[in-house]
């Protein structure tokens, strides 16, 4: 048998340990959801941020260690707009005190700086806009459905929108398990991992539905395998260049975006798994055939010339 008349790899075959693991990640996500909660950043919680300006461009990692030896806990430290701006966000509540306390924190050392700014952003504010964000999420998902149940058909609009939320909740129960500060930047992230996921979804549900139009012999199962195999190099290089970059992005980009950085390193991850199994999974699951998807041949056309041959692997079945 030569190499492009076998059998591709049976990836329906592993459905069932597939849907143990996600399910069993689906649960223990939603339990660390439950009872330890997401490590809300200061963008929700609400807090003070402080604007510097510096002579020169100084070391974060000098500040943010003058600002700990200070007794100083929850902040986070980043440069804002310039090299020679500093943006300080502190979780404290707003105080007269506050700003010219941690301005004398920091010229200790002998840094030339000035005070800017100094502003505190309530906790009203911040539950308005967890309340808003999640609300977007749930908005995105709701067109994602219509979107691709009217693009191919009911069926695939379910089995891209699970694919979605399962990825979404398993973000979020990684988040809650390590406690890792969960701000705007992640839910930019989370925003993101849900149209990467998508594509993905997206090209393997569109090589499904061509292939039950043009592979007339074949069980859905046969057929699911065989869109996976056509599509699965494209998924594992379009996955593992976007995964350079986004390790790069955490190792070298800085504090202020390692937390976007880990949030979407672990959406392409799982959202890669997700396109392949969880999808897959759900068509076969929900009983996709060619009658949900087969369009009337063309009046006058001959059925060589429309139809693409099966592949050789599954004449012979």
């Amino acid at each position: 048998m030569s190499e492009d008349q076998k059998q591709p790899f049976d990836f329906m075959g592993l459905r069932k340990i597939a849907s143990v693991i996600s399910i069993s990640l689906i649960i223990v996500s939603i339990a660390l959801l439950a009872i330890r909660g997401l490590n809300l950043g200061m963008d929700f919680t609400g807090g003070t941020s402080v604007e510097f300006e510096y002579a020169e461009a100084p070391q974060l990692d000098d500040i943010r260690s003058r600002l700990n030896a200070a007794g100083y806990e929850q902040f986070s430290v980043q440069n804002f707009g310039a090299d020679t701006t500093v943006l300080v966000r502190m979780a404290e509540a707003d105080n007269d005190q506050l700003a010219p306390e941690v301005t004398r924190t920091l010229k200790e050392g002998g840094a030339e700086l000035e005070l800017v700014s100094s502003e505190f952003v309530g906790s009203q504010v911040g539950e308005e806009l967890k309340e808003d964000s999640g609300l977007g999420l749930l908005i995105a998902l709701a067109v994602v459905l219509i979107y691709v149940g009217m693009r191919f058909q009911f069926k695939f609009g379910i089995a891209s929108v699970v694919p979605l939320a399962h990825d979404v909740i398993i973000v979020l129960g990684v988040f809650a398990l390590f406690q890792w500060t969960f701000d705007l930047t992640v839910l930019a992230a989370l925003l993101a991992v849900i149209g990467y996921s998508l594509n993905d979804t997206i090209v393997v549900a569109d090589r499904i539905r061509e292939n039950f139009r043009k592979m007339r012999v074949g069980e859905p199962w046969d057929i699911i395998n065989e869109s996976i195999h056509q599509t699965i190099a494209r998924t594992i290089n379009t996955s593992g260049t976007t995964l350079i970059v986004l390790l790069a992005l955490y190792f070298l980009g800085g504090e202020a975006i390692n937390n976007f950085a880990l949030a979407l390193i672990i959406g392409v991850i799982v959202g890669t798994y997700s396109s392949i199994y969880v999808s897959a999974n759900l068509l076969m699951v929900m009983g996709v055939s060619r009658d949900d998807l087969i369009v009337p041949p063309k009046e006058g056309a001959e059925d060589a010339e429309e139809q693409e041959e099966p592949p050789e692997w599954l004449n012979r079945m």
